[in-house]
């Protein structure tokens, strides 16, 4: 256990799952590198009898309290609880509510789990998450025209966990690997409606990785002895940047970037990308 200068109790509680609270808490716990959060969270908080065994866990671990609740009432009752125990309670959606209704004009409905209905937004990213997991690590090639944005890289550049990424954002996804030695599938050199993009990274980058996955790796045959030389790495990386010049694909640099960085930046160059088929004319 790390000592109390190291360390702070962060109680998450949401009437959802807990993702938004999840999401904002490590934003800007990640400012704070000597402190690390130990994170206590509560989803799907929705009665008073709920919420009164998180009062007293929060009585025998204080700290920060961050929560999402839409009942006015259950929220009332949890700040009244924390100020009485001198702990700090925020509600991490209020000033964002507060700032649309003066916007707007009008007030929200305060509806539990609004963003997770079943609508037609919510339908599409499932089909977006189920048409890239088929279309993983270049499966069923012929549907290339079919996907929003193709992933090409060699191995080991996040092409995967970021396909699957942009799925939960909607964004169908292929992802293809450049192979030395194995040409590209005829459809991606031919497709028009998908964005297609090439991840990179430094050849140190792609070398720790692969070595990682490679001391990892107990099966008796192994990947072969070109799959961590470093000359060999620098070649694939070589060999991409000129497949990207001659077809005039953008490519984006992994090595220092999240996951999510690298969706954001796919998608602003999907944007840019429907924009120019939308000049030429180009129906989906």
């Amino acid at each position: 256990m790390p000592s109390s200068e190291s360390y702070f109790h962060l109680h998450l509680i949401s009437d959802a799952t807990g993702e938004t609270l999840i999401a904002a808490s490590r934003a800007v716990a990640s400012q704070y590198k000597g402190r690390q959060p130990l994170e206590h969270v509560y989803p799907l908080v929705r009665s008073r009898k709920q919420l009164e065994p998180i009062v007293e866990a929060i009585d025998r671990q204080p700290g920060i309290v961050l929560y999402t609740i839409a009942d006015a009432e259950l929220g009332d009752h949890l700040e009244k609880a924390c100020k009485s125990m001198g702990i700090p309670v925020v509600n991490v959606l209020e000033p964002i509510l507060q700032v649309f209704q003066s916007y707007l004009g009008i007030p929200s409905a305060r509806k539990v789990g609004a963003q997770y209905e079943l609508n037609a937004d919510y339908f599409s990213r499932i089909d977006a998450l189920n048409f890239t997991m088929m279309h993983d690590d270049g499966q069923l090639p012929d549907d290339i025209e079919q996907a929003d944005v193709v992933l090409i890289g060699i191995s080991r550049t996040s092409k995967t966990p970021t396909s699957i990424y942009l799925a939960n954002r909607g964004i169908k996804t292929t992802n293809v690997p450049l192979v030395p030695g194995v040409a590209l599938p005829p459809s991606i050199l031919k497709a028009k409606h998908p964005l297609v993009v090439a991840l990179v990274a430094t050849t140190d980058r792609i070398f720790h990785v692969r070595q990682n996955r490679v001391l990892g790796n107990l099966q008796a045959h192994g990947p072969s002895p070109e799959y961590i030389d470093r000359s060999a790495i620098a070649e694939e990386l070589a060999e991409t940047r000129r497949l990207c010049a001659r077809q005039g694909w953008p490519m984006i640099d992994v090595s220092r970037k999240s996951i999510e960085e690298t969706a954001a930046s796919i998608v602003t160059l999907r944007n840019k990308h429907l924009a120019a088929l939308r000049e030429k004319g180009y129906e989906n």
